[in-house]
């Protein structure tokens, strides 16, 4: 009786410790390791690669930007490229319109005055700000300060125009009287030049310095080769641009009555004995006394575009900037892919903006690329297959929750060994008791 007793102290007791213990669940989560959510995320960005299917983009090459502020010519030919033709402009740059890759270059940032070839940048500025149906009548004040010896289209006070007529007269006849009517719309003289200004900026073009929106000679008035061939490649990518400097040929209304006006652009039209170009796109050309020739263009054979910029050649009169640029567009489709790039047309990244395009350019091409590049404590195993920025971006904001979810799930309060350990002191416990009381039983025996 006696041991039946303590024996079934005992067990009330452990019986009362166990239910006050917490006990480990049976089903909670396994510890996820860093490789388990790393596999998960390259299964996941591989299974959104195959499914869109989406083209790889193109391997960025190495470009020391600092060459193209280098006197002279600028190329890095590889085995099998053509020679460079030996120009007369004071500075020329060719490039792939879609990469921003130049191919080569002369005094590409030499800073010269661009005579109408900075229309382009006045497009690039005010095309978006109205629409090509919007109809506008001229006042008298709009035509004011339109300097001696300019260009003109015909623009007449009080007549209207759509803003689709105005944009042939800037681009065909090259008119400064179209200019000054749409800088007008667009906040007036002085307020474009900023506007311009500003838009140069941006695009990355930092040897331009606005002082007549209409490129007519102007003190303190430059740009460069390298500044015109940007302006031509960001024109390429607005359709209402492409539109206007392609065209050869338009009706310019006067009233109750219209006449034609042709584009100045030899290399497009084929007009005063220069070929027409194949392929050409078209952009601006330019002249004035102080200028010279310049020209911005491009054209398209195949899958590849080329821009191009010629400012003030020195001999062959003053078809000579087409024929320049002529041989340069030959070169240049000729030799793209023979070449080393020399410089480059894009602008050039902020901090934030670099770390994410060597992300980028690293993971391009189905390599890898670590979701935590920058940091120090970075793993390998944190590495994960590109499938498009987003799917690095995502890994980045996944990798590091991951841990601390894994983290989580481990097993938290007393060891399940305690629990038994209480049990065995109990029997322990009462095994004693009962010999105590045993001995105690025998000695009053």
């Amino acid at each position: 009786m006696i041991v039946t007793s303590a024996v079934r102290h005992a067990a009330a007791g452990t019986a009362a410790v166990l239910l006050v213990l917490p006990v480990p669940s049976a089903t909670a989560s396994p510890v996820t390791s860093t490789a388990t959510v790393t596999s998960a995320l390259s299964h996941s960005a591989g299974s959104s690669r195959a499914s869109l299917r989406e083209p790889s983009p193109p391997v960025r090459r190495y470009v020391d930007r600092a060459r193209l502020d280098l006197k002279g010519t600028q190329v890095q030919p590889l085995p099998g490229a053509p020679d460079v033709p030996s120009l007369s402009a004071l500075s020329w740059v060719i490039a792939d319109a879609s990469s921003g890759e130049v191919l080569a270059a002369r005094n590409a940032h030499r800073k010269l005055p661009p005579a109408s070839t900075l229309k382009a940048l006045f497009a690039l500025t005010a095309l978006p700000h109205h629409e090509p149906s919007e109809q506008h009548t001229v006042a008298d004040a709009e035509l004011t300060g339109i300097g001696d010896g300019s260009s003109l289209v015909g623009v007449k006070e009080g007549y209207t125009y759509k803003v689709s007529d105005l944009w042939n007269g800037v681009f065909l006849s090259s008119g400064n009287d179209a200019v000054h009517v749409l800088a007008s719309m667009n906040g007036g003289w002085e307020s474009m030049s900023r506007q311009m200004q500003e838009k140069a900026r941006s695009l990355g073009a930092l040897d331009t310095h606005v002082v007549s929106p209409d490129g007519y000679d102007a003190p303190g008035q430059v740009s460069s080769a390298y500044d015109l061939a940007v302006f031509g490649r960001a024109g390429l990518q607005d359709a209402g641009f492409v539109r206007y400097c392609s065209t050869r040929y338009a009706d310019f209304p006067a009233g109750s009555w219209s006449y034609g006006i042709a584009n100045t652009n030899r290399l497009l039209t084929g007009a005063d004995g220069v070929d027409r170009y194949p392929g050409l796109i078209g952009i601006k050309n330019g002249y004035t006394s102080n200028a010279g020739n310049t020209l911005i263009s491009a054209a398209r054979r195949g899958d590849r575009t080329l821009v191009v910029s010629v400012m003030n050649p020195q001999r062959g009169g003053g078809l000579a900037v087409y024929e320049e640029a002529r041989e340069l567009l030959d070169w240049g489709f000729e030799a793209a892919d023979r070449v080393q790039p020399v410089g480059s047309l894009l602008p050039v990244p902020t901090e934030p903006a670099k770390a994410e395009t060597k992300a980028a350019a690293a993971g391009s091409g189905g390599r890898t690329v670590a979701v935590a590049r920058d940091s120090r404590e970075a793993k390998p195993e944190t590495r994960v297959p590109r499938a498009g920025a987003e799917a690095v971006a995502a890994g980045a904001a996944t990798a590091a929750p991951a841990k601390d979810h894994a983290r989580a799930a481990e097993p938290s309060g007393a060891s399940p060994g305690l629990p038994l350990a209480l049990v065995g002191s109990a029997c322990a416990a009462a095994l004693a008791l009962w010999g105590l009381r045993r001995r105690a039983a025998h000695r009053t025996g």
